[in-house]
């Protein structure tokens, strides 16, 4: 009888090791397996459903599926491209922008990731569900998924306000004349000057802001993968 395979954890993705650092909290020393990870946050019903979709009878193709071809490839492109200049405009939008004009410029380039992607991956998944029985099937799994996993997510990016907004305090300390360190020479060897604390800031949140959008096409290159094998 053929042993099943052992995987080690998956590493998560970069934006947790990100927060973790924003928050200054340790990262634990080791994480769960995915399955085991999944397994806390599946309830009986979704489970009964992963499961049909999973081992269930595949669906029949259809007739009339809806063709990925280049043009569709080359839009979905012109959407990765148009997010990451959105987001690798971060820093000449803040600027000198003071911490609220950055957690609300944040906040705004968050919510137009999530509708494009959110919008892009629905649209691929459609598309796959129309496909062959094996992509179909695919598709439900991914719907099945990111009913369970997108609260999980929504509420991990969630907490990036909040760690902005500690990390802000934190800046405006380091930038008070009236800090725990008196002295002008020693807090010049210390660590960077005032103005680069704001720089090094917003050079963070743009980082944070491209691991977002790197996590959010995780899905949807799993789907484009999988459009293109047909």
């Amino acid at each position: 009888m053929a042993k099943p395979s052992s995987r080690g954890p998956v590493p998560g993705p970069t934006i947790i090791r990100q927060l973790a650092q924003l928050a200054a909290s340790p990262l634990p020393a080791s994480s769960p397996s995915v399955p085991d990870r999944l397994s806390q946050w599946f309830d009986w019903n979704r489970a009964v459903a992963l499961q049909g979709a999973l081992d269930g009878r595949l669906p029949p193709a259809e007739a009339d599926a809806a063709c990925f071809d280049a043009s569709e490839e080359a839009d979905c492109a012109r959407i990765r491209t148009e997010m990451g200049t959105l987001v690798a405009r971060t820093a000449m939008a803040l600027g000198d922008a003071d911490h609220e004009a950055c957690r609300t410029h944040y906040l705004s380039v968050q919510r137009s990731l999530q509708a494009a992607t959110g919008r892009l991956r629905g649209r691929l998944r459609d598309m796959l569900a129309q496909g062959t029985p094996t992509q179909a099937r695919l598709a439900q799994v991914d719907a099945l998924l990111e009913q369970v996993l997108s609260p999980r997510e929504s509420s991990l990016l969630a907490g990036i306000p909040l760690a902005i907004r500690q990390r802000a305090e934190r800046h405006a300390t380091a930038e008070s004349p009236h800090g725990d360190i008196a002295d002008g020479a020693a807090a010049t060897a210390a660590g960077p000057a005032p103005g680069q604390h704001h720089t090094a800031f917003v050079r963070e949140l743009q980082a944070l802001l491209q691991s977002e959008l790197e996590l959010r096409f995780l899905p949807i290159d799993g789907l484009l993968s999988a459009l293109r094998t047909h």
